[in-house]
């Protein structure tokens, strides 16, 4: 590979020499991070209930001879 690709993926590295730097980009990476995983657990709560759900209007279904 040509040195230029390096050069040019480097520009894009910034280590900081105070650290404190990396304090607010901490937060907000611990806030993504904990919506995240509410949703992932809302979406798998309301899965359960569509489940629930499908399989009481299956055996209705059944019960009424439409489906085997």
């Amino acid at each position: 590979m040509p040195q230029s690709i390096f050069f040019i993926m480097g520009l894009f590295l910034y280590f900081p020499e105070d650290k404190r730097e990396y304090i607010p980009a901490g937060l907000t990476m611990a806030i993504f991070l904990i919506f995240t995983v509410l949703a992932m657990r809302f979406i798998i709560v309301y899965n359960r209930k569509e489940v629930q759900k499908a399989k009481e209007f299956e055996e209705q279904l059944r019960k009424k001879n439409i489906i085997d």
